[in-house]
């Protein structure tokens, strides 16, 4: 992929969003497949490096919404990162619950339930991330 401005912008937004950390092990582990890397470098480009960087809403607020469609449509992987995201923003474990909760009398129960694993475990991982 070229060197656009956006995938400058893209690779820059993820950062911050996730954390060096985070990124650099996803391009060791997830993104090393050489067809995974080409996506992460598209979406990079076009949805960190494009969306992400518009004006109109803090990333704060930008984070939240991602956690509530993925919630809402059953995504579990994307929710985990989302939710990571949300966390480094300020959101807190609590909000992000209640969120969370609230929305199981909007897209039911059972796919809440699945959400609230995936957020107890990722609550966990960052806590044990940040003692290490």
């Amino acid at each position: 992929m070229s060197d656009s401005e956006a995938l400058r912008k893209g690779q820059e937004m993820r950062r911050r969003l996730l954390g060096d950390a985070w990124v650099d092990r996803t391009a060791k582990t997830s993104y090393a497949d050489p067809i995974m890397k080409e996506f992460i470098d598209v979406a990079t480009e076009s949805v960190f490096g494009t969306l992400w960087t518009r004006p109109g809403l803090d990333l704060k607020t930008r984070t939240l919404v991602c956690v509530v469609s993925d919630a809402a449509t059953g995504r579990e992987p994307e929710l985990a990162i989302h939710l990571r995201m949300a966390l480094r923003q300020g959101w807190t474990e609590e909000e992000l619950t209640e969120t969370l909760l609230h929305m199981s009398g909007y897209v039911g129960v059972p796919i809440i339930r699945e959400c609230m694993l995936t957020a107890s475990r990722v609550f966990s991982e960052v806590k044990a991330e940040a003692k290490s």
